[in-house]
């Protein structure tokens, strides 16, 4: 046996041994990506349909409608429905103001998420809260709405802002409201504002499994000029890190890019945000 011919055959035994290894290589799910609505907000105003239309022809594949849905008619949610069946496009959730979740309002917000095929009504604002008790009050009020949605086949769920991740009392609002709700309440995380208040998404996740259902992927940079003015990627997000938490620990059913604005106009930046957020360098 020559030189050559060892050198040839050991490179061969090592590749064969380190085959397997790539083989079984983990491989990311396959989670839907969709858009909140509240970044293209003015249009939606304006032209929901049109709206709808031209982020379905972008590839969004969920969208999850804001706050004034919750004054739609239910013929008028019937409407929309149907649209979302012919764009082959799906709502999994709403945001809501804390109106939708008291006795009087929540047999409608059920009767419009039923209609659109939303399965998570979110709160999205509690409104003005004093302190940790009256942080542990917003839980029960989360919990008494997820014991009688669940029954319907629905979850209730809570979207974080900067002061959900501030301390109050020596305590982040946040860790109340996990500790105080049951695990169908859904937390979920807008990225952003996680990391704008100093705390750190991943480790969040990490220590909430399976109840980060659904994620804002909303980027910040720390940036004065800039803020939450910047595309999918371009802010301080350490988005593959947060993605794999989240596919692995949190439990995501699907993704929403959100936005506040950037150099272009609404449309083209929610577009841009996707391809940002597809390019395999962001996974």
């Amino acid at each position: 046996m020559t030189a050559h011919d060892s050198i040839s055959r050991r490179a061969f035994l090592a590749l064969s041994a380190a085959a397997p290894l790539g083989a079984a290589a983990p491989q990311r799910k396959r989670v839907p990506v969709g858009l909140e609505l509240y970044s293209v907000r003015e249009e939606l105003k304006t032209d929901l349909v049109g709206t709808v239309r031209a982020v379905a022809k972008m590839g969004y594949e969920c969208v999850e409608f804001y706050a004034p849905y919750f004054d739609w008619t239910p013929a008028y949610a019937k409407e929309v429905r149907k649209l979302l069946d012919d764009l082959g496009i799906r709502c999994f959730s709403t945001h809501n103001g804390a109106r939708s979740f008291t006795p009087d309002n929540l047999p409608s917000a059920i009767e419009l998420n039923q209609t659109i095929g939303s399965k998570l009504i979110v709160m999205a604002s509690a409104g003005r809260v004093e302190n940790i008790d009256g942080w542990k009050g917003v839980a029960d009020t989360l919990n008494r709405a997820c014991e009688t949605v669940k029954q319907l086949g629905l979850r209730t769920g809570y979207h974080n802002h900067q002061a959900e991740f501030r301390s109050v009392e020596g305590r982040r609002p946040m860790e109340v409201l996990a500790e105080h709700t049951v695990k169908d309440v859904v937390l979920q995380l807008d990225v952003g504002t996680c990391i704008e208040a100093g705390s750190d998404p991943v480790d969040w996740i990490e220590k909430h499994p399976g109840r980060i259902l659904s994620m804002h992927c909303k980027d910040w940079s720390p940036d004065a000029a800039k803020g939450y003015r910047v595309l999918f990627g371009e802010g301080v997000a350490p988005w593959k890190k947060i993605l794999q938490a989240a596919e692995k620990t949190g439990g995501i059913q699907y993704y929403l890019i959100e936005q506040e604005g950037s150099a272009y106009p609404p449309l083209e930046t929610v577009e841009r945000c996707l391809a940002a957020f597809r390019k395999p360098s962001a996974s």
